[in-house]
């Protein structure tokens, strides 16, 4: 190499190698393509950028994954709420395990399963099943009891009135089924079969009357405990129970409804054993009969508990004046439906449906008590208009707020509307969810042709009166003889000239009839 060019040498090799070093640290803008845009200053593009109205999806967006973050954030340095304390750690959670399903198979000596047929076998296991739910259902009891009421009330956390408002008869159900479960034993053999259980059922059953104070009670008890748990020492003792091992993730009302739960559950647990039981069974008719037992009990604390919690809501209704009051409500004797729903501009109503009237009221706290104010004048049943309104169909609030509001909002909608003279009203009211929607309007049409048949049958029975003798005649029948009744026992006097004149034309008119109907005859 020529002297001359060896500086020139050692520069281009130095440029080299400043560009082998910055494309090793930057390998990025080797694969980028060359692009054609114009760059703007950078002045400009803040300028334009000023002019730019802000959009409202890009601040939400960031709000939610700001939340999501703090959430994570939090889940992460906070304990589990459901851990458990450490004053609990000693205890085994052995309770939990208690739940588990057992088979009848699983529980006997299973030589004897080869003995029996499958049939017999699933009868045996319904039996079982039966007799396992009696022992589960006692033992249940008696924790709600020992573990919710007793020190409740000897911490003085409520009051020995308030928690036999809740409580309600609690305490008498748990020896009725332990009579039973103490049946049920007896009659089971030494190897864990059970040949006869139809008789034991049919004279137990009859017990089950006494469910009806207790269920008809659980509506008031469930508004007066959810009241107390806005009590910090309340709240605090029912978490505490939550998380210990004994409550199985159930909390205090979960435990109290395990008896209505269960009475609704014996006709099926019995039409399992039936329908495992061969025709020729002695237990065929004795389960037959226990069924029809258990329905009619069932049907009747049903209807109990429905006028119970009719009357509990009724009760607790606000008019803001006179006339809002409604011969339709006082004469309800069941509640159909009822539930939080919104209307279109996002208030939270709370509808009820009665047997004939729709009222639509706003829940408040009256004397410490939630009351339901009227918003509306109740609307009748049968001149109530439905409709079911597609998604998108209702705008909320206004145009501009339902051209940018969120698709969620404007669906599962219905529409409720009643017109009467001059009242007129109409309600756009918004369920939860679908499943949601779709109960009302059931509920509303099964309201309706209710509504419509009653009318029917009101119709026809205006055409038949109780006469004053008691004999059911047709209507005029029976206003004829109302007033002749009532002229024998008027002190009034009638005119005797008028009177015969008047049984004179009768006369004639009953020989006139009577003649024709005997031409007509021949």
């Amino acid at each position: 190499m020529v002297a001359k060019d060896y500086p020139f040498y050692l520069s281009a090799k130095r440029t080299n190698f400043a560009l082998e070093a910055q494309a090793v640290t930057s390998p990025a803008k080797e694969t980028e393509e060359p692009s054609n845009k114009r760059v703007k200053p950078l002045s400009r593009v803040t300028s334009l950028a000023s002019l730019i109205p802000p959009v409202r999806a890009t601040p939400l967006k960031r709000f939610s994954q700001t939340l999501q973050r703090s959430i994570s954030f939090r889940s992460e340095s906070r304990p589990d709420l459901f851990s458990p304390r450490p004053w609990s750690r000693n205890v085994p959670p052995a309770n939990t395990k208690r739940r588990d399903s057992k088979l009848w198979s699983e529980t006997f000596d299973i030589c004897v399963n080869h003995m029996l047929t499958s049939k017999e076998i699933k009868r045996q296991e319904a039996i079982f099943e039966l007799s396992q739910g009696e022992e589960d259902l006692i033992e249940d009891l008696k924790l709600a009891k020992k573990a919710y009421h007793d020190p409740m009330l000897k911490l003085s956390i409520m009051t020995e009135r308030e928690l036999n408002q809740i409580f309600g008869t609690l305490d008498s159900l748990i020896p009725l089924h332990e009579d039973l479960l103490r049946r049920l034993q007896e009659v089971r053999k030494p190897d864990g079969s059970t040949e006869h259980v139809g008789h034991i059922l049919v004279g137990w059953l009859p017990c089950l009357n006494s469910y009806d104070s207790y269920c008809s009670n659980q509506v008031a008890a469930k508004a007066l405990l959810d009241h107390k748990k806005q009590d910090h020492r309340v709240q605090d003792f029912l978490q505490r129970c939550l998380e210990s091992p004994f409550s199985r993730k159930l909390d205090l009302w979960n435990f109290l409804d395990i008896p209505r739960s269960r009475l609704v559950k014996y006709p099926l647990l019995l039409r399992e054993i039936l329908r495992h039981t061969p025709n020729d069974h002695p237990d065929q008719q004795h389960l037959e009969e226990a069924i029809n037992i258990i329905q009619g009990i069932v049907a009747e604390i049903n209807i109990k508990t429905g006028e119970s919690e009719c009357q509990y809501y009724k009760e607790r209704l606000i008019y803001l004046e006179e006339g809002q009051r409604d011969s339709l409500i006082d004469n309800s004797r069941a509640v159909c439906c009822h539930g939080e729903l919104k209307n279109n501009r996002g208030v939270k109503l709370h509808v009820f449906l009665f047997e004939e009237v729709l009222v639509i009221t706003r829940a408040v706290t009256h004397s410490d008590q939630l009351c339901y104010q009227l918003y509306r004048q109740p609307i009748p049943v049968r001149e109530l208009v439905l409709e079911d309104l597609q998604d998108g169909e209702v705008r909320l609030g206004g145009s501009i707020r339902g051209a940018f509001s969120n698709n969620e909002r404007i669906k599962n909608f219905f529409r409720v509307s009643f017109k009467n003279g001059s009242q007129s009203q109409t309600h756009s009211l918004q369920a939860n969810d679908s499943f949601n929607k779709q109960q009302w309007l059931n509920c509303i049409r099964q309201a309706k042709e209710k509504a419509a048949c009653a009318g029917k049958a009101g119709g026809l029975e205006a055409h038949f009166l109780v006469s004053p003798s008691g004999r059911r005649v047709p209507q005029g029948e029976a206003a004829l003889e109302q007033m002749e009744q009532s002229d024998c026992e008027s002190d009034c006097s009638m005119d005797t000239s008028e009177l015969s004149a008047d049984c004179e034309r009768m006369e004639q008119t009953n020989s006139c009839e009577s003649e024709k109907q005997i031409e007509t005859n021949v």
